[in-house]
């Protein structure tokens, strides 16, 4: 079942791109009804319930390429269930507010879609470092041409930007885990890519640095996280809205999966000295990207650089890895997957309709959008961090589990909370509040605009109010995560010097 969830939409893909010569809406039919079996194909997963002991849920393994050691080897355990629902969710939205903005070369449009999202699920599943890296860098390829292709007036420099920011950090990442399959090999003498052999490879002190920071980078690029984070403005100011939707909801969240997933259970000692670092570039990535979105007059740039705001609180919450700030590390993870994709719906909806994302050409639309506007609004308030929306639970969580290991740090990162407001409501006030420009009739948003934002609305909401539900769902991987690491990273980082013997990976 594992399997079929990467291939329903592989093969949807390739039914979509030929689709468009016989129906002009088939492409978009078709890719629904793949997301539409992948979200069936999930049900199981959710209605089985999640036992107290043992963290996979399911398990896939086939062999490959035997005489390398490299194998088809899946899993998803609580956490990677729960991203790959918001990947299939989020594919949904994607497939909406792209229904009337995509009108060329459809086909090939929802072929790469699919295939992007197909590649965040193999990331998201595969528990055998080769295949990781093919996965990632499948999901990388057809996003490029989905900026390249149908983004707006500067799309070719911000899609080749984007393709070699990850391409050199992916390949950083290639030599990491070329590197630990060769120690490996030399002290076991068996090659082997698989995550759980892997995480018995004992590193020397220095080795384990540089291949900790060979993946640290590969996967703070992605996040995006300061200084790594100059690729996303662009990006998302050029793509297509579904670009954008799935770029902020989801490609984001495999930078943070991998850190979580791969960069701490193999260097754990390495990790705790690094994580004041960490949890400084985290901090620096909250403030400068707070800063840098309130100077903002492109509506894109300004939801892109709150990403990188809110992923700096993700960052934090990771290197301080204790049990509130990894449940708020997950809560983050969605809420902002679901109020970055609907601020990016908005910006996208209008760029349709006035034919610009600069917001000193707007001004005075709640008169002429009410209902679009009182949906920036309410998606603006739950990116500031409103209690009782799913943001606030996640960043809340973060700043209590990291007091516990730093508090100026935590002080500094709590500042974001102050910042956040400024240019939330700096958007509402330019764009939907003041002197109404003389731009003409604009259509409001309609039945299918209002419906995908109703869910989405009714997901943050959820988060917000019930985040225990996630929270179960993750709690087995959480409780594992934690075995052997004391109270967390950051205070073993702060009680032991450097440790000058061999250093080994722990089994999540």
């Amino acid at each position: 079942m594992l399997a079929g969830l990467i291939l329903v939409l592989v093969a949807g893909g390739l039914l979509a791109w030929p689709a468009e010569r016989y129906a002009a809406n088939a492409p978009r039919w078709i890719a629904l009804s793949a997301l539409l079996l992948d979200a069936a194909l999930l049900v199981p997963y959710f209605a089985g319930g999640f036992p107290e002991a043992g963290v996979w849920l399911d398990e896939v393994r086939w062999r490959w390429i035997p005489r390398f050691g490299i194998g088809f080897h899946l899993g998803v355990d609580g956490v990677s269930l729960l991203l790959i629902a918001l990947t299939v969710f989020l594919g949904f939205v994607a497939v909406a507010v792209s229904w009337t903005e995509i009108r060329e070369r459809s086909g090939f449009f929802h072929f790469n879609l699919l295939w992007t999202l197909a590649g965040v699920l193999g990331v998201f599943l595969a528990l055998d470092l080769f295949l990781f890296f093919v996965f990632w860098e499948i999901m990388i390829v057809p996003m490029y041409f989905l900026i390249a292709l149908w983004g707006h007036e500067n799309r070719a420099y911000a899609a080749i930007k984007f393709f070699l920011f990850t391409q050199v950090s992916g390949l950083l990442m290639l030599l990491a885990l070329v590197v630990m399959v060769v120690i490996h090999y030399r002290d076991s003498g068996v090659y082997t890519f698989d995550y759980f052999e892997l995480l018995e490879t004992h590193f020397d002190v220095n080795t384990a640095l540089w291949l900790m920071l060979g993946f640290f980078i590969a996967f703070t690029v992605k996040l995006p996280g300061v200084p790594f984070h100059t690729w996303l403005p662009d990006a998302h100011t050029q793509a297509p809205t579904g670009g954008s939707v799935i770029l902020a909801g989801v490609m984001l969240k495999t930078g943070a999966y991998g850190l979580l997933r791969f960069v701490i259970p193999f260097f754990p000692e390495v990790v705790a000295d690094f994580s004041p670092v960490a949890m400084g570039l985290g901090v620096a990535g909250i403030l400068y990207g707070g800063m840098l979105a309130f100077a903002q007059s492109d509506m894109k740039r300004l939801v892109a650089y709150s990403s990188v705001s809110h992923m700096g609180f993700v960052l934090v919450g990771l290197y301080a890895w204790n049990g509130l700030a990894l449940q708020g590390v997950v809560i983050t993870l969605l809420a902002h997957g679901i109020s970055s994709a609907a601020l990016f719906a908005v910006a996208g909806a209008l760029q349709e309709r006035i034919h610009t994302r600069d917001m000193n050409a707007m001004g005075g639309l709640w008169t002429n959008l009410p209902r679009m506007a009182a949906v920036a609004l309410f998606f603006s308030v739950a990116a500031l961090g409103m209690p009782g929306l799913g943001n606030f639970v996640g960043e809340f969580l973060v700043l209590l589990g990291a007091y516990r290991v730093d508090a100026p740090m935590t002080v500094a990162a709590a500042l974001g909370l102050i910042i956040a407001p400024v240019y939330s409501l700096i958007l509402m006030q330019r764009a939907f509040h003041g002197k109404s420009l003389a731009i003409g009739p604009i259509r409001d948003f309609g039945i299918r605009e209002l419906a995908v934002m109703g869910l989405l609305m009714a997901a943050t909401v959820w988060i917000g109010l019930y985040p225990q539900s996630m929270l179960d769902v993750s709690e087995a991987w959480l409780k594992n995560s934690l075995k052997g690491w004391g109270d967390s990273v950051a205070q073993q980082a702060y009680s032991q010097p450097w440790n000058e013997g061999r250093v080994s990976g722990r089994a999540l």
